[in-house]
């Protein structure tokens, strides 16, 4: 599973507690009409518990220049909850989650079905908003333990 090289992206949450995100890279379109797309999170991590409470996600397309970003909400550093959220800017669209204001692309999401598999929930939305800033920049992609740029 190493070698399977994907894009990296932050998916975040308004839960109860507040702002929530991770890093992710199980995430893919479904469909052009409808928008939609699905993110595979694992239950443990308080990203799901948001989703979940909010029914709602947005999914943040990282640009190489964000991989400290992407590294603190892997959990490296030790910051969790809303403290993730003091690196980058933020805003909100349509469901409440919060968008990467530099992001790459994000798409703003609500839950449509989900399904239990292993470890992991898989979270079908429906693209409620979109953004993007400057998407000719190179993303981040992981692969082999590591993160690199892409393009």
């Amino acid at each position: 599973m190493r070698e399977l090289a994907a894009g990296v992206t932050v998916i975040t949450a308004l839960g109860p507690q507040g702002p929530r995100g991770l890093t992710a890279t199980a995430v893919c379109s479904v469909s052009a009409d409808p928008p939609t797309l699905l993110v595979c999170v694992n239950r443990a991590t308080e990203g799901h518990a948001a989703i979940v409470a909010s029914r709602a996600f947005c999914v943040n397309v990282t640009a190489h220049e964000h991989r400290p970003l992407a590294e603190h909400f892997a959990g490296r550093g030790g910051l969790r909850g809303a403290e993730r959220f003091a690196h980058g800017a933020w805003r909100r669209l349509v469901t409440g989650a919060p968008v990467l204001e530099d992001a790459i692309a994000a798409f703003d999401c609500r839950v449509m079905e989900t399904m239990e598999w292993g470890t992991h929930t898989v979270f079908i939305g429906a693209v409620a908003a979109t953004h993007a800033a400057d998407p000719a920049r190179p993303a981040l992609v992981y692969r082999a333990g590591a993160f690199h740029a892409a393009g």
